[in-house]
């Protein structure tokens, strides 16, 4: 069984979200956006998860949850997660058997306040949380590991420094790609994970990257055996420049910067704002050497955008204006779903229906695009002429 799965994003209880992250907007955009299987995310919030309770069912026991049929014909499934910020502020992402088990485990941490947000600050270790997860048989692994500001590798140089074991799975997060991680030799022997770690429902934002993975089930133990096992057929995510800290950059201005010029500058700006060293700086810190060495078992980068984003960009209107929206929608009706539309649809038939999309699509399918870099907070946009 082959399925589109991300397995990270939050609800409406984290941190600056969505008030419409609800389960039944997130079956029906899911659909919409091609994906088979999404996360709950923040299964450790109690109002969330009788909220998952009286939304969702489970399929036979399997750890995977669906919504009513009525709310969408074919609707995506779920799977529980949660994200985990613990005391160095590094974020640490737990797939969890069930919802059942979920509840079960929020008294073992310690914590002040479980409920504060759906991401809770735990007061433990990267191991600490480790032994925990494994205890109750989830699946663990860093979060968008290079992120500057609660990545992994902004507090350790090794992953075996965080967890004293080998975690699960690494997620790349939007500023990497396998390419940039390949160049760190430890990084070989993990399966990479690409998720959106979305704040929204809307399928620019959910499924902004995703993972192609083969089960022999769809179950938690048949996901489980999929990521231990890296069959992980294709990842899809941003061109990495896309990414807001890909570059070294001022977050007040945005100025790029070479990461040593940055240091002899002790990481501030001509305009007096904080340089933050950017994920391409700190894995060329971290390198074993200057090109990647792919192991024989990597799967396939393939690098994507959001579907109306890129209209947006070639017609220059917004994202959610309806003359977007329309487009997005006609696309989606002659097409099947956005997956579909940007990774499989024949750029001759998609010419159609939208040159100016047909050409930018071309672009990125061939890694073509133009790219003006993200740095400092500021996600990088295409240059589309």
């Amino acid at each position: 069984m082959i399925i589109n799965a991300d397995l990270h994003v939050h609800s409406k209880y984290s941190m600056a979200t969505s008030k419409n992250m609800n389960p039944e907007t997130m079956a029906i955009e899911s659909v919409k956006k091609g994906l088979n299987l999404v996360a709950t995310g923040d299964a450790f919030h109690s109002k969330w998860l009788k909220e998952l309770e009286d939304s969702l069912i489970e399929i036979d026991d399997t750890g995977i949850y669906k919504t009513n049929d009525n709310i969408a014909p074919n609707n995506t499934k779920f799977i529980t997660t949660t994200e985990l910020e613990d005391n160095h502020r590094i974020h640490h992402l737990l797939i969890i058997p069930s919802i059942e088990v979920a509840w079960q485990m929020r008294d073992e941490f310690t914590v002040k306040n479980m409920d504060s947000d759906g991401r809770p600050k735990i007061r433990m270790n990267g191991a600490e949380i480790m032994d925990i997860a494994r205890e109750y048989d989830c699946i663990i692994g860093p979060a968008h590991i290079f992120t500057p500001w609660t990545g992994l590798y902004k507090e350790y140089d090794s992953i075996m420094e965080c967890y004293d074991d080998k975690p699960d799975f690494v997620e790349l997060g939007l500023s990497s790609d396998s390419d940039l991680a390949d160049t760190i030799e430890e990084l070989w022997d993990y399966t990479f994970l690409t998720n959106s770690d979305s704040h929204s429902p809307w399928p620019h934002r959910i499924g902004r990257e995703f993972n192609k993975m083969e089960l022999d089930e769809l179950s938690y133990n048949g996901l489980r055996k999929s990521i231990k096992d890296n069959n992980i057929i294709e990842n899809y995510g941003f061109d990495p420049r896309m990414g807001k800290y890909h570059e070294t950059g001022c977050i007040q201005c945005h100025k790029i910067y070479n990461i040593h010029d940055a240091m002899a500058r002790n990481m501030k700006c001509t305009c007096g704002g904080r340089i933050k060293k950017g994920v391409k700086g700190r894995i060329q810190e971290l390198a074993s050497y200057d090109t990647p060495q792919h192991p024989s078992n990597r799967p396939p980068y393939q690098y994507l955008l959001p579907l109306s984003e890129l209209l947006s960009t070639v017609h220059d209107k917004g994202v959610t204006t309806k003359y977007v929206q329309t487009r997005y929608d006609n696309l989606l009706k002659q097409f099947g779903n956005e997956i579909e539309v940007l990774l499989n649809t024949p750029i001759e038939s998609i010419e159609k229906v939208d040159p100016l999309l047909s050409k930018v699509i071309n672009s990125y399918r061939n890694n073509g695009l133009n790219v003006n870099p993200g740095r400092g907070g500021q996600y990088g946009t295409v240059e589309y002429n």
